[in-house]
């Protein structure tokens, strides 16, 4: 089972200081009991997706994630070729790809040689406003992907980078999908079709470019990207996989929570999710459930161990083992292995 857009774990402040900074500054800090969760959770790999700010903040992300990947050798494994899927498999650890959510750490196309020979596969080329690259979704105007842009784009291609445009918007996504020779993901992206304005979804003319160039889309979890209204329950989460399905067939759609492994959308108990004073935020079309602290997860899918219930949903709607396999894991694992092939 594999996850492209997975937080491990965000910040608990209920703790002093949270796990997910404890883990990360103190040596052998992450105990038997905590990983247990990981391991018993059915993730065989995790995509971080991480957000720099900048160059120095991406090299620091990697230094603290490299050394926690070498700290726990029995626990864990980086991910960076395709021999490692099957081998993380075997050896029951949990995979992590070291992965960022913008691109604001390439200073120069020169960079993502660095980032890549540090461990980065995948790169998404926005977040959601203006970069030096192209327009994310909430930006006033989408002016496409830059001059720069395609230089980055194009050196991802050469080193084997996987392009992400997931809150990119509707003209630098076209783009992108125009212009990399290599397979582009929607790493964590829903059907526009099933959420009526959700500019942060994807429109089917993109769905079907990235299906055409090989690529895959991982499936959100959080209830904005899955209903516009509510009720939002599992089985409108279980309509993307359906449409996606339909529309460009079963080899393109995957998971992309948009989660962390406990079951969280955002940090907890003191840093609570509410509508940031940041421009165009609407757009989101953020609404909510009475569930507190959770109001962005949907019931049922709130947990460690969520991937089974999402397996069990899949069953419901009488998809083959085979195809199920390849919705949970094998087809995310096929497009970045072949993505990263030299």
């Amino acid at each position: 089972m594999v996850d492209l857009l997975n937080q491990f774990r965000f910040a608990d402040f209920a703790e002093s200081p949270p796990k997910s900074t404890l883990w990360l500054t103190k040596p052998r800090s992450m105990s038997v009991d905590d990983f247990e969760t990981y391991r018993t959770s059915g993730y065989n790999v995790i995509a971080l997706g991480h957000s720099p700010a900048d160059y120095a903040s991406g090299i620091r992300f990697f230094a603290d994630w490299n050394g926690f990947i070498a700290e726990y050798p029995d626990w864990f494994m980086r991910i960076d070729d395709a021999t490692d899927f099957a081998a993380v498999k075997q050896s029951r650890k949990v995979g992590i790809m070291i992965t960022f959510q913008n691109s604001d750490h390439f200073r120069t196309v020169d960079d993502v040689d660095t980032f890549f020979a540090l461990g980065q596969r995948l790169s998404q080329l926005t977040y959601n406003y203006q970069n030096r690259i192209g327009s994310g979704f909430l930006e006033t105007k989408d002016g496409g992907l830059t001059v720069f842009g395609g230089e980055v784009v194009a050196r991802m291609n050469r080193v084997g980078m996987a392009v992400d445009v997931s809150h990119c918007g509707d003209r630098t996504t076209l783009d992108a999908l125009d212009v990399s020779i290599r397979p582009v993901v929607f790493s964590h992206a829903s059907c526009r079709a099933l959420v009526p304005g959700g500019l942060r979804c994807k429109t089917d003319e993109m769905i079907q470019k990235m299906a055409k160039g090989g690529g895959v889309m991982g499936i959100p979890f959080l209830r904005m990207m899955v209903r516009p209204v509510e009720p939002v329950t599992v089985e409108h989460i279980l309509d993307h996989f359906d449409h996606v399905t339909k529309l460009v067939g079963i080899d393109h759609v995957a998971v992309g929570s948009d989660m962390d492994v406990i079951g969280n959308p955002n940090p907890v108990n003191g840093a609570t999710m509410s509508v940031p004073p940041t421009p165009n935020f609407e757009r989101y079309q953020m609404h909510f459930d009475a569930r507190g602290e959770r109001m962005l997860t949907v019931a049922g899918l709130d947990h460690p161990k969520r991937m089974f219930d999402v397996a069990e949903g899949l069953i419901r709607r009488r998809y083959s083992d085979a195809n199920i396999a390849a919705i949970l894991g094998g087809n995310a694992a096929r497009v970045l292995s072949t993505i990263w092939k030299r």
